[in-house]
């Protein structure tokens, strides 16, 4: 059965070309948003207004505060929400025709129908990414409806996954850390998540008093939280997936599946600071 996690893995490599096609880059640098950062921060916090750092920095949960205020609200200045939001489609959009070739091809009109039905059936109670996305006009566009589908979807889970993190007492960098110990990620996420060297010590110092590092390595508690964490966010995030049926959710798989192979890893570099396995 193909289940929340199945397809999450499909979505987020489809919703990723935001961040590292050229194509959307471009987009966001033809509004004034030059550089990646500024582009990044804009695009993904513009749902929610001209956000504050301190806003952006809750909600996203795993940046580190100053290199958030390094680009918010900075990016406010240079392109509104409103043109950020315009720059993020049309680059995505963009993204996928250059590099799905064959897409306009594949039955999108049912494929975004069957997911128009799951994104409005989502329970966005204290999700506010999810929320924020959801509120969006949907576009007419089939790809622009895909890719915006998979917007709201990927952070309706992100949102449920930062939730369960801070009910556990785990900040942004711990997670990070605990990361780390599983999958050695950590050079990749001090390059692109701000973190200092110094800061990074201190959370593992902290998990190891917590008993969830043991002499670098995650111990048995720490795997066992990790492991809850992701099942519970498995869980949580299966909700809207409940207004379609087993054969539906099985053929949105099928079309998105080998769409999502072509674009891991020419488009969307593996490993990645989203951590987002390989479909």
């Amino acid at each position: 059965m193909t289940g929340p996690r199945e397809l999450w893995t499909v979505l987020e490599a489809i919703h990723d070309v935001t961040y590292f096609a050229p194509e959307a880059r471009a987009a966001h640098e033809a509004v004034g948003l030059r550089g990646f950062w500024r582009g990044y921060f804009a695009m993904r916090a513009a749902p929610l207004g001209e956000a504050g750092a301190g806003t952006v920095t809750a909600v996203f949960h795993n940046f580190a505060p100053s290199f958030v205020a390094r680009a918010v609200p900075g990016v406010w200045t240079l392109a509104s929400p409103a043109q950020a939001l315009a720059a993020r489609t049309e680059g995505a959009v963009a993204a996928l025709r250059a590099h799905l070739p064959g897409l306009d091809a594949e039955p999108l009109a049912e494929v975004t129908a069957v997911l128009r039905r799951i994104v409005r059936s989502a329970h966005c109670e204290g999700r506010p990414l999810a929320a924020a996305n959801a509120e969006l006009e949907w576009p007419d566009d089939p790809v622009a409806a895909l890719w915006h589908a998979t917007s709201v979807l990927r952070e309706h889970r992100g949102d449920g996954h930062v939730a369960l993190l801070v009910s556990e007492g785990i900040g942004g960098l711990e997670a990070h850390v605990l990361r780390d110990a599983a999958d050695g990620s950590r050079q990749l996420m001090l390059r692109s998540r701000g973190w200092t060297e110094e800061e990074w010590q201190a959370a593992a110092a902290r998990l190891t008093a917590r008993g969830l590092l043991a002499e670098g390595g995650l111990s048995a508690e720490g795997r066992r939280l990790r492991e809850h964490i992701e099942r519970r966010t498995d869980e949580l995030a299966a909700q809207p997936y409940a207004a379609a049926t087993d054969t539906e959710l099985h053929e949105l798989d099928a079309v998105l599946r080998p769409l999502a192979k072509a674009l891991v890893p020419a488009v969307v570099p593996t490993p990645n600071p989203v951590g987002a396995p390989e479909p």
